[in-house]
């Protein structure tokens, strides 16, 4: 059952994500750049966050500082992502081949927030990925049995909720609506910080509150690309 096990849940946080990287990206010589600098820059707020963590010895057994604190430099990061694509808009017109991703801002927005989610979500769950595939294990370190299939579906959610932010947090910096920039921090810091109720097993608690922030910001960032109504009717009769 281990290895059954490994690839559903493998599939579960992963499958979604690796069909929009198919379908959106992988045709784009400079969308996979984005998405893996993106995904670079993910990683070095991964590392700063750590040294903080590292360096002040007082607060390392606390969790919630270094969620906070990790929460905080990813969307740092984000920031600087932003800036950098929007500096560099000209010369990625002049080296691509698809006008579309500079006259389209929120493609360069969502190519870099599945960056940060894919990256976000290995980091989650690589290493029970590894745990599970075997011997045997019915819940890690006599946890819960839907332990791992909780993971999988909450870094599902987190990579869709980067995406997600990323779009919003673009758009709303290219606005300057503060509202959107606020909104995108704190529901991030909220769903990182209520993760550490899976210590009591509390996956109710955990995965209710993250999905329905999940459908509620995915109408924002479809909103905020300029979707409506009648383009999702249009849409939808097309498929």
């Amino acid at each position: 059952m281990t290895l059954p096990e490994f690839f559903g849940c493998t599939f579960i946080a992963f499958g979604t994500p690796f069909a929009m990287f198919i379908f959106t990206i992988a045709n784009d010589s400079i969308r996979i750049i984005i998405l893996i600098a993106a995904a670079f820059f993910w990683l070095l707020s991964l590392l700063i966050s750590s040294l903080l963590w590292f360096a002040v010895v007082p607060l390392r057994e606390y969790l919630w500082f270094g969620v906070t604190f990790s929460v905080l430099f990813q969307e740092g990061f984000r920031y600087i992502v932003y800036r950098i694509l929007r500096y560099t808009e000209h010369g990625l017109q002049l080296v691509t081949d698809n006008p579309r991703i500079i006259e389209n801002k929120h493609i360069l927005a969502y190519v870099s927030g599945l960056g940060f989610g894919v990256m976000s979500g290995m980091f989650a769950l690589v290493n029970l990925l590894a745990d599970i595939a075997g011997p045997a294990t019915m819940g890690l370190t006599g946890g819960s049995e839907v332990f791992m299939l909780i993971s999988s579906a909450q870094a599902l959610a987190m990579i869709l909720l980067h995406t997600f932010w990323s779009v919003i947090f673009f758009n709303a910096f290219d606005t300057k609506n503060y509202f959107h920039i606020v909104y995108v921090v704190c529901t991030h810091l909220f769903v990182s910080l209520i993760t550490l109720l899976y210590v009591q097993e509390q996956y109710t608690a955990i995965l209710l509150p993250t999905y329905i922030l999940t459908l509620v910001t995915a109408a924002m960032a479809f909103k905020a690309a300029g979707g409506s109504k009648t383009s999702l009717t249009h849409f939808i009769k097309c498929q």
